[in-house]
């Protein structure tokens, strides 16, 4: 079972207001304390944005990050923010695996039942996005919109997890992980065997068409835009401000956008009384059903809502790669990544997951073989006199070949260990307790303390 998490959700955008915030209290007819609610749009996006200045902080920080990377790369110390920083192809992955990550949290986390074959719906989402476009599923045509696609791609994530967990929900604990997993792997051996997702399925199956997927506004064609790494929009002039937006820039807003989005309609769930039931059933399910809950299907509930939401992270990811494979997307080790950012990040944080990706990807990133790695940068950087200076017998640069390069899955297990051990919590639960409270709630009048 998971630590024991808050119950409430994550300092990201869309946290409910702590007790105190929005307005003085005051009792209704029925003697409730009631919190006065600010009167007109204008007085209530004002007082949204003080309740919320944490939540509002994350979003700026996220939207300014292409321009600061690319400033920060300019500079004279561009090269060693190359290896410190997650280049944006990384960022954008990051969205759509958090968003898959946190959709493990929603269930995993606030009932407290661990879904070990969650990939089968991220990877279903996928596939489906890919075989729509070619033409090979019945009904939906190669030219449907991809906005159209990804909400069929959820519908099918619930159904599956409605259809899985109508077998699994009747056992607990580690039969239903493993009842899970069983699902995950048939549907990982069919998909890897079936002729129509493409020539050789072992392979995956890449988009035939040359258009990229388009994301924007619904029903407006002219701020509709197409995603992905070779095929995207760009921008020389945007919005007339001599802004130049390239592909990578565009979709990581557009991808962005949507994962927050869907964090929303989560953190809106969680806050609701379905949400504080999930929330019972993870404490005390026994209790829960004995005041007339019938757990079984809040607990399905719960569960169709996060295989919808896992789906929408593998049409994303559909969608940006243009290509899938079963090892991306079904593979057991796709649900270890969610599992291992929902650790890192907090379990029952909801948005704990997704800085938890964050910080696998950065570190990762520092440790990675590809040429803005710490391994490569060292041996390009440092003088051949100090890579061969004798350090006891070996020199620097059997050093950095030895312990360094290609070694990131290597640490990362080590720093996965040591969360496990001392920060049970993860990053966000800690800072929770640290604080006293949600993050958004505390961290400002924690902030004010040290202001003169």
């Amino acid at each position: 079972m998971p630590p024991e998490p808050d119950e409430s959700a994550d300092a990201t955008p869309g946290a409910d207001a702590p007790p105190g915030h929005g307005g003085e209290a005051h009792p209704d007819a029925t003697g409730e304390a009631v919190a006065d609610r600010p009167e007109g749009p204008g007085a209530y996006a004002k007082q949204y944005a003080r309740d919320h200045v944490v939540h509002v902080g994350v979003v700026v920080a996220f939207a300014l990050y292409p321009a600061v990377f690319s400033y920060l790369l300019s500079t004279p110390l561009g090269d060693e923010f190359a290896v410190l920083l997650p280049p944006l192809r990384t960022m954008i992955a990051v969205f759509y695996v958090g968003l898959f990550a946190m959709s493990f949290d929603f269930v995993s986390g606030y009932t407290g039942y661990l879904s070990f074959g969650h990939a089968m719906f991220y990877g279903s989402g996928a596939y489906f996005v890919v075989m729509a476009a070619n033409g090979k599923l019945p009904l939906v045509g190669a030219g449907t919109s991809f906005m159209v696609l990804i909400v069929a791609a959820a519908v099918l994530g619930a159904l599956l997890a409605l259809l899985v967990g109508s077998v699994s929900f009747r056992l607990t604990g580690v039969y239903f992980a493993m009842v899970t997993l069983g699902f995950a792997e048939v549907t990982h051996v069919f998909v890897r065997n079936w002729g129509r997702v493409s020539e050789n399925p072992r392979d995956g199956a890449a988009v035939t068409s040359p258009e990229g997927f388009e994301l924007g506004v619904p029903f407006v064609d002219s701020l509709q835009f197409a995603i992905g790494r070779l095929v995207g929009d760009s921008f020389e002039n945007a919005l007339g401000l001599g802004v130049e937006i390239g592909t990578a820039e565009l979709s990581y807003y557009l991808i962005g956008a949507v994962a927050l989005l869907c964090y929303f309609a989560m953190q809106r769930i969680i806050h609701s009384p379905f949400g504080r039931v999930m929330v019972a059933i993870r404490e005390n399910e026994e209790r829960a059903r004995a005041i007339g809950y019938d757990t079984f299907w809040y607990k399905m509930g719960a569960f169709a809502i996060s295989g919808a939401f896992a789906a929408v992270g593998g049409a994303l990811f559909a969608g940006y790669r243009r290509s899938v494979a079963p090892e991306n997307t079904y593979d057991l080790f796709v649900t270890a990544d969610a599992l291992l950012a929902a650790i890192i990040g907090g379990f029952g944080t909801l948005a704990g997951p997704l800085y938890g990706h964050l910080f696998h990807e950065f570190v990762g990133g520092i440790l990675t073989t590809e040429s803005h790695g710490l391994a490569r940068y060292l041996r390009e950087t440092l003088p051949e006199s100090a890579l061969s200076a004798d350090l006891a017998g070996v020199t620097l640069l059997e050093v950095v070949n030895v312990l360094v390069d290609g070694r990131a899955s290597l640490y990362l297990g080590i720093i996965f260990i040591a969360f496990v051990l001392f920060v049970p919590r993860g990053i966000v639960g800690t800072l929770r307790d640290r604080l006293g409270g949600t993050v958004a709630a505390t961290l400002p009048d924690q902030v004010r303390r040290y202001l003169p």
